[in-house]
């Protein structure tokens, strides 16, 4: 899979379905999001590339409990003891203590759907394992140990607890779901429980003053990122 740096201590890797991004910490290696199930392998080649080796992955920050996002984070805990911290109101689905609720689908989301849990079954990928949260995050939060402040910013509408994390001295964020990249511009993310819910998360984000946008599904944005983001018209998106 191809690692690519988006910003001076961010790191891509780009997966068919659910990027990931390391982040380069003055204590080791944190992670964004985990893959799908049996990503672990290439998630750890890709640290190895890094100059890293397991025992340095010491966070794993999960932006929400979708499958393509925690899918490999059990697998990456066993191998490297790394915190997981996660949206407070997600932890319950990552940890498997209650049901995850359902998105709900607009017709052209409905279509995409079914094609791509048509491309999971025909690779094989497993039901996610849950898995311990060693730290629930909440609006306002701060991620320790990052070596700059990290904004903990709760954007529910994907999913209840989903969260972003703005580091606003390097101008990265990382928006989780609620924000996609197709065609040169930023759209909604698909597959939301709460569609009014995550425009307004959007337009949220889009306030913001960002230099790079570091999506999971997409290209990134690495350049002028809140003029991106402030042309979009999520209200538009997958109607």
């Amino acid at each position: 899979m191809e690692l690519v740096q988006v910003a001076p201590v961010v790191w891509q890797l780009a997966f068919p379905v659910g990027h990931v991004h390391f982040v380069r910490t003055p204590h080791g290696w944190a992670l964004i999001d985990t893959g799908v199930p049996g990503s672990a392998p290439v998630i750890l080649d890709a640290l190895e590339r890094l100059g890293g080796r397991p025992r340095d992955l010491r966070q794993i920050v999960l932006t929400h409990s979708h499958l393509d996002h925690m899918g490999s984070a059990a697998d990456l805990v066993e191998v490297t003891g790394a915190r997981v911290l996660a949206g407070a109101p997600d932890a319950p689905f990552v940890r498997g203590t209650a049901p995850e609720p359902r998105p709900v689908h607009t017709a052209s989301e409905r279509a995409l759907h079914e094609r791509v849990v048509a491309g999971f079954s025909e690779a094989d990928v497993r039901p996610a394992r849950h898995l311990p949260v060693d730290g629930e995050l909440h609006e306002g939060d701060s991620v320790s140990d990052w070596g700059e402040p990290v904004h903990v910013l709760h954007v529910p509408g994907h999913t209840p607890g989903s969260i972003a994390l703005h580091l606003p001295s390097s101008g990265v964020l990382f928006p989780g779901d609620i924000v996609a990249t197709a065609e040169g511009r930023a759209i909604l993310g698909p597959f939301n429980v709460d569609r009014e819910q995550a425009i307004a998360s959007f337009r949220r984000l889009a306030s913001l003053e960002v230099e790079v946008v570091c999506v999971p599904h997409g290209e990134p944005v690495l350049k002028g990122a809140s003029e991106v983001l402030r042309a979009a018209e999520p209200e538009r998106d997958w109607v």
